[in-house]
């Protein structure tokens, strides 16, 4: 990357309204946004991501915005692919003489930007896929722990068995490959977290449930199948999609299906803020915001921490 703009990073959990937040932020100090979120690229995949189109539009003026609907959801977009669309269009917003705001809720793809991460690059090793294939958890972090060190074992997702044979086969691969130093986006970059109370933080989840189906939310994953999406596609892109098509396949009612779905958007908000404190411990100065405060106080706070940083020369 070549750009000497600053960068400016909104994250924080589903359902904090960082979409509404990052646009009025863009208009402030003259922004474009980058979705980073792991399912916005797919298109045709609108309600159940929420592609809230509306919440780029400020006094009027549309936000421009970036990596959304760029897939095919027959494609397995990943975050390699995502690191260099990311920077790709990160240049092309400062080569504008814009602000490029990335916006999202995957902490993989933000950190993967953020710290340039390069082991998304390291090919898969079938050979040690099958020989682990039929491991415990408990065995594979053990497996893990006998390779040798390098800074990798540092940052390593060993919290499931997918993921640490994944995490076997970067370690095997640094043990006898090397990889270039990474270089970092920014010398420092402005991080902002949206966060509120887990009260009020289930009751946003529910709320926007509720509306998303009054929207259209099983007309779109009904829509997608006649489209010839498969089941186990949808199934893969999980939350909304996975338990409405289990809902289409009769495998609970529609009771059933909120109360479920409830839940797991709630765990994968927990789990977004895990991911986020792990940012954090491994360097990231993010600063929170209480995403319950009137948008003009969290403005406020935005304008002063973007004058900071203007003034150090980010």
């Amino acid at each position: 990357m070549q750009s000497a703009s600053p960068l400016i990073v909104v994250l924080g959990p589903t359902a904090a309204g960082k979409t509404a937040f990052a646009a009025q932020a863009a208009h402030q100090v003259n922004g474009e946004i980058i979705s980073a979120d792991s399912r916005q690229v797919y298109k045709n995949l609108n309600i159940g991501t929420g592609k809230d189109y509306h919440a780029y539009v400020v006094n009027g003026k549309t936000i421009p915005y970036h990596l959304i609907d760029i897939a095919e959801p027959t494609e397995r977009y990943h975050v390699h692919r995502f690191i260099k669309d990311c920077k790709e269009a990160i240049d092309q917003i400062a080569a504008k003489g814009c602000i490029p705001i990335m916006c999202g809720g995957s902490g993989l793809y933000l950190q993967a930007v953020l710290k340039d991460y390069q082991y998304t690059a390291i090919p898969v090793n079938l050979d040690i896929r099958e020989e682990l294939t039929d491991k415990s958890l408990p065995q594979l972090q053990a497996y893990f722990s006998q390779l040798p060190k390098t800074t990798y074992a540092q940052i390593a997702d060993l919290s499931t068995t997918k993921r640490c044979i994944r995490a076997i086969e970067i370690a095997t691969w640094l043990g006898r490959n090397s990889l270039p130093e990474p270089q970092k986006v920014l010398k420092t970059p402005l991080i902002i977290g949206l966060k509120n109370s887990i009260e009020e933080r289930r009751k946003n989840i529910a709320n926007r449930l509720d509306q998303r189906l009054q929207n259209g939310l099983i007309d779109e994953v009904q829509l997608l199948l006649a489209k010839g999406i498969s089941a186990n596609q949808l199934i893969y892109f999980g939350l909304e999609y996975k338990f409405v098509t289990y809902y289409l396949q009769g495998q609970f009612s529609i009771a059933e299906l909120k109360e479920k779905l409830t839940i797991a958007i709630q765990q994968f908000a927990k789990r977004q803020m895990t991911y986020f404190r792990k940012m954090e411990r491994e360097g990231c100065n993010i600063i929170w915001l209480d995403a319950s405060l009137p948008m003009e106080d969290m403005l406020n706070s935005f304008r002063h921490h973007f004058a900071v940083l203007i003034k150090n020369k980010f």
